[in-house]
């Protein structure tokens, strides 16, 4: 009888670890997360300690492990509407949670870890605040979002995804330190705090979709010395921390309208 459980159990496990295409999905987030920080790593940090850092080479690096986040992004909004649509396995979104905290907490992280620390008017000590500040903010948004259900449609705080871009966005701006980490620290209590942002489904998806692709443009033609390309960058950086304050308005906006027709019919309901 020993025997025949463990081939039962044997035959069990493969069903209810085999991976699905959202999965797989998944997987390609947390993947671009890891390479983001690589090249964080040996294009940014290590030349710069080993003094062989060269600005082109630094540029490059910082415009790649950007593009590998916005790659990140588009896997895990494709992963929420492939599992949707067709199937994920019973560790669908505990994957999704670990690989949103690789993509969208570490990486962004150390990417302002890194800034501190190669910076010219920047702490590294207090950059290193901001940095685990960046990433706790992520790490109790993913698990607030386990734990707590909302209404359809709306996200409780600044989605991880958006977050993490507006964080790198700010660092690209290149502005003066102090400005830098107080708009960082402004973005990780968006993550964590109740203001509602709409889910990126329909039109919206598109739009969103667009936007990365669009920032992967702007990126490369930043890499390559394009002309106008920093302007250009800069303009998509600071569009991104617009879009991060005034999207919650349109979720404001449509709670509004519907609490007002709300009490419309309650009052209609109450005349005789």
């Amino acid at each position: 009888m020993p025997e025949a459980d463990e081939v039962d159990d044997e035959e069990e496990m493969p069903l209810s670890l085999r991976l699905s295409i959202a999965d797989t999905l998944t997987l390609g987030n947390a993947t671009c997360g890891f390479m983001a920080v690589y090249f964080t790593t040996t294009g940014i940090l290590i030349p710069h300690l080993t003094d062989s850092q060269e600005s082109g080479m630094a540029r490059n690096s910082a415009a790649t492990a950007v593009i590998l986040m916005l790659c990140a992004a588009v896997f895990d909004l494709f992963d929420g509407l492939v599992a949707r649509k067709l199937r994920s396995s019973p560790m669908g979104a505990e994957l999704d949670n670990l690989s949103d905290l690789i993509s969208f907490g570490l990486a962004p992280a150390y990417f302002v870890l890194v800034y501190g620390m190669v910076a010219d008017d920047a702490s590294q000590k207090v950059a290193a605040v901001g940095a685990v500040v960046v990433l706790l903010a992520v790490v109790l948004r993913l698990a607030r979002f386990s734990c707590v259900t909302v209404k359809d449609g709306t996200f409780q705080g600044m989605p991880s995804p958006f977050g993490a871009l507006t964080v790198v966005s700010i660092v690209l701006l290149e502005l003066p330190f102090v400005a830098t980490l107080l708009a960082i620290l402004g973005t990780a209590w968006l993550m964590v705090s109740r203001v509602e942002y709409p889910k990126p489904r329909g039109r919206l998806a598109v739009g969103m979709l667009s936007w990365i692709v669009l920032g992967m443009g702007l990126l490369a033609a930043w890499a390559f010395g394009a002309p106008g390309g920093q302007l250009l960058l800069q303009t998509g950086c600071a569009l991104q921390l617009v879009m991060g304050a005034v999207i919650p308005l349109f979720a404001t906006a449509r709670r509004v309208n519907n609490f007002r027709d709300n009490r419309r019919e309650a009052r209609a309901a109450q005349l005789p």
